[in-house]
């Protein structure tokens, strides 16, 4: 009897723990979706991380037993939100918005941020090693996320869309038929092998001058 159905069963059934898990609660959703404006979205999403620094600090005030894992999910939820913040503000330049107002409080807010989770780290809870991994990963994605906002938002877009254009020229380079095949020919030259004047050499054949290969039946 095999036993593929019962791995098939297996995996189907298992498939959802493997999945990601949501870091935005479904009304947390919904005021995404209603706050189509970048700078009104950039300030939602400041405002779901303090409240993820909030219950970071009730389970650190509580040292109860098995707090870890609370700890652990919060701080995930925490760096997904960190970084759902700066995809927005790249979306909005790269559309040439205005997010001035919505990086100030992005910066502002952070910082903030990351004197809790400095904070937390210095504390050597008795469980830190728990969640330190993921206080690490919150930390180094919450500095990162303040360079970004703190740098000229001109220049910053420019960046942005030079790197857009690039990444255009790359996909068609590997996608235009014509390019495809220029290149295909220029690397059947490169290939080639060389005289020493620099011109081709043709390969090496058995034939006599003058003789014809046999033609090859189809």
């Amino acid at each position: 009897m095999t036993r593929f159905p019962a791995l098939v069963l297996f995996l189907a059934l298992a498939a959802p723990l493997f999945a990601q898990k949501e870091f935005l609660s479904p009304t947390e959703i919904e005021m995404i979706r209603e706050a189509q404006e970048p700078n009104l979205r950039l300030r939602t999403y400041l405002n779901f991380a303090k409240q993820r620094m909030d219950q970071l600090n009730q389970q650190i005030a509580k040292d109860k037993k098995g707090r870890s894992i609370l700890i652990r999910d919060i701080l995930n939820e925490y760096t997904q939100i960190i970084d759902a913040i700066d995809t927005v503000s790249d979306d909005a330049l790269k559309r040439k918005v205005d997010i001035s107002q919505g990086a100030d409080a992005v910066s502002g807010s952070e910082r903030g941020f990351l004197g809790t989770l400095k904070k937390i780290q210095a504390s050597k809870a008795a469980d830190l090693d728990m969640y330190e991994i993921s206080l690490k990963e919150a930390i180094a994605i919450t500095e990162d996320s303040m360079g970004t906002a703190d740098q000229d938002l001109t220049r910053r877009q420019t960046t942005l869309l030079e790197k857009a254009e690039d990444d255009k020229a790359k996909v068609k380079a590997i996608t235009d038929p014509k390019i495809v095949a220029e290149q295909a020919k220029e690397n059947a030259k490169a290939d080639a092998p060389k005289k020493a004047d620099g011109s081709t050499r043709k390969p090496p054949t058995l034939l006599r001058p003058g003789e014809k290969a046999p033609a090859t039946k189809p």
